[in-house]
């Protein structure tokens, strides 16, 4: 995986990434949910969003794919997980929030990926999905992290929540200027993302979606077949 966590966390140190950063929180205040957070689940690459949550939710935990590596995070007293993305290492409806950003892109067994996630949901839990848009240009160019694995039409993702027994509610998304690293770029971010909306919005980098837990008619899916595979891989 060419973006592995230590290259993500450089990615967001730099101006272009505090620009995404930035951007991408606006857009995922409205989708949080209404009630407060108790539990919350960062499944990816989360750690630069889920900073405004630690004084919120009761307990914030980050979980990152073994093939993705980890990094520490918060300093002092990290709250990261490293393990399989199909064997997740917590109980079933532990969370009433679950951020997923750099995690369904590249994910190496999606279904069972996301049958995991709809485990260790609450019944009353969130799923809020960031992934690349499949039209724009940040799923085109490598030097983004959008850039790397498979991206998603607004059509396929819908499809994918269905099929992983979750209802989208709503639906968002952001990113609307290039991925160029020039400054001027970086520092007029937001006056991209107003043009954007209007002239081109089926360009935009990022889909935004946040579904809730669907708890009729489950397909069961058994850990055990992603495990085999992954094994023969």
């Amino acid at each position: 995986m060419a973006f592995d966590a230590p290259k993500l966390a450089d990615f967001y140190e730099g101006p272009m990434g505090r620009v995404v950063r930035r951007t991408i929180l606006r857009r995922l205040q409205p989708l949080r949910p209404a009630r407060p957070v108790t539990n919350a689940l960062g499944f990816g690459f989360a750690v630069p969003y889920l900073g405004t949550l630690q004084g919120e939710a009761q307990r914030v935990a980050a979980f990152m794919p073994m093939q993705q590596g980890i990094v520490a995070w918060p300093a002092g007293r990290p709250l990261t997980v490293v393990g399989e993305e199909f064997a997740l290492p917590f109980p079933d409806e532990m969370f009433d929030f679950v951020l997923m950003i750099h995690g369904l892109e590249a994910a190496e067994a999606v279904r069972p990926m996301m049958r995991q996630v709809w485990r260790v949901m609450a019944p009353e839990g969130r799923l809020v999905i960031v992934a690349p848009n499949r039209n724009s240009l940040w799923s085109q160019f490598e030097r983004s992290p959008f850039g790397w694995g498979h991206p998603y039409s607004r059509t396929q993702l819908d499809a994918l929540l269905h099929e992983s027994m979750f209802t989208p509610d709503r639906w968002d998304s952001a990113l609307y200027f290039p991925p160029l690293r020039a400054r001027r770029y970086v520092g007029t971010g937001q006056g991209w993302e107003k043009a954007g909306r209007t002239l081109w919005p089926r360009f935009a980098g990022v889909h935004l979606v946040a579904a809730t837990k669907s708890l009729f008619a489950a397909t069961p899916l058994y850990v055990t077949e992603p495990q085999q595979a992954y094994v023969r891989a």
